[in-house]
């Protein structure tokens, strides 16, 4: 087979399919994936009473510059697909960083221990997806922008509904 007969879309000339529609009209959106997997973290933090109690600031990735402490930040570090034997995508395991800040260093670990709580070997459902395994991995603390922070690092499996 020469490099000229590969192809990978329409031929030359030939229309694109028309995208898929939803209701209400336009193209539909893709189904999440594990690269939302900020949204189920966020949605368990916000649900949780005990990191409600100290604060309703949940945000992903960077804050505005005008955020109050104490808040909690999230990001996804890491991830890894596993597809099953069949070729099909499976489980994937996504690393995730959430960073509890606060004005004060005890502040800051109450925060941290309420959202290891929130988080901690839980399962749950959001944005699509589904969290099936949660675990704490490691954790650093450490003092940056006027605020102690207490990084908590966890291994998450996500699949989805």
């Amino acid at each position: 087979m020469t490099e000229e007969s590969i192809q990978t879309g329409p031929a030359m000339g030939a229309a694109a399919p028309p995208p898929q529609e939803r209701a209400g009209g336009g193209a539909s959106a893709p189904a999440p994936t594990s690269l939302s997997a900020g949204a189920v973290i966020r949605s368990l933090l916000l649900a949780d009473e005990a990191v409600a109690a100290r604060t309703r600031k949940v945000f992903p990735v960077s804050i505005d510059t005008s955020a109050e402490l104490p808040y909690v930040l999230y990001r996804r570090a890491a991830l890894e697909q596993q597809p099953q034997k069949s070729g099909q995508p499976g489980d994937d395991t996504v690393v995730m960083e959430v960073d509890c800040l606060a004005a004060t260093y005890t502040g800051s670990v109450e925060l941290a221990e309420a959202v290891r709580s929130a988080l901690d070997f839980v399962r749950g459902e959001a944005a699509g997806l589904r969290l099936r395994a949660c675990r704490l991995t490691d954790s650093e603390e450490t003092w940056e922008d006027d605020a102690y922070v207490q990084r908590l690092v966890f291994n998450v499996k996500i699949s989805r509904l």
